[in-house]
């Protein structure tokens, strides 16, 4: 078992496990910790705990010290050279005419490296950028390309719902989604009704999906004939949250709706009947 503590260096982002040492660390702390980029200031997310050697990836990386008052002005101090960064990144984009554009921009704690996020259709030949880079800000640079989906979780924003991006609040991860998802929930298959502002499907369609899944393995398909208490029918519609089934009886020409335990029930009779 190995002693482990969580912490996040962004609101939403993911949870970095390290090893704690002798610290007794509180959830909604603020830690210095030693990262494969740099030192960096991070959140504790999560209590120390003991777990499984399974479950970390090893070795871990350890917790320096609690953060301090002046390791916070550290941190602004880097939020505001971060945003001229960002300002001189955009300009030599624009000078060397790549096309690529500039996402975000993010001193490691101890500045040792700045790192530029860009979104691009392709790839990108940013070598000369990089010298460009360099020869101004004297530190290492880093030029990563991220994915729409990034890109909406690190700018944030409104989403079609009218509440905060769920990826820049409180998911860690992206989920795979499907369009599978919004067949299974009777959406329309109109993009620009299940897309986010990211252009991709929205990560909400997978909340909902397991409850989905789970009713339409209990419930027969549209077309299915079931009996019902007034005869045999042809199922037409389904409500899989609710469990009812729209059913059009065999010579006539109205449709009966009934909740799937009374066919259920209905089905149990025949059989016994036929027995």
């Amino acid at each position: 078992m190995y002693k482990v503590v969580g912490v996040r260096f962004k609101k939403a982002g993911k949870i970095y496990y390290f090893d704690p040492l002798e610290y007794i660390l509180n959830e909604g702390e603020y830690v210095i910790v030693e990262t494969a980029r740099g030192i960096e200031y991070g959140k504790v997310a999560s209590c120390v705990r003991e777990v499984d050697e399974n479950d970390v990836v090893l070795p871990l990386k350890k917790v320096i010290r609690p953060a301090q008052v002046e390791d916070l002005e550290k941190v602004e101090e880097n939020r505001t050279e971060a945003e001229r960064a960002f300002d001189t990144g955009v300009s030599k984009i624009e000078e060397h005419k790549l096309e690529m554009k500039l996402v975000d921009v993010e001193y490691t704690f101890d500045r040792n490296k700045i790192v530029f996020y860009f979104t691009a259709e392709g790839r990108v030949d940013f070598r000369n950028l990089v010298k460009d880079l360099a020869s101004i800000f004297r530190t290492r640079i880093e030029l990563r390309q991220i994915g729409v989906r990034d890109e909406a979780k690190m700018l944030g924003g409104i989403g079609p719902c009218g509440r905060m991006l769920c990826c820049s609040t409180f998911l860690g991860d992206f989920e795979p989604v499907s369009i599978k998802m919004a067949k299974d929930q009777n959406l329309s298959l109109n993009p620009s009704k299940i897309s986010g502002l990211c252009g991709r499907l929205m990560c909400c369609l997978k909340y909902e999906n397991d409850e989905y899944e789970e009713a339409k393995a209990l419930m027969p398909d549209v077309g299915t004939v079931v009996q019902t208490p007034e005869g045999p029918g042809k199922v037409v519609g389904l409500n899989l949250l609710e469990r009812i089934l729209q059913v059009n009886l065999v010579d006539q020409e109205h449709v009966v709706e009934y909740a799937l335990e009374e066919l259920m029930d209905a089905t149990n009779k025949i059989a016994q009947l036929i027995k």
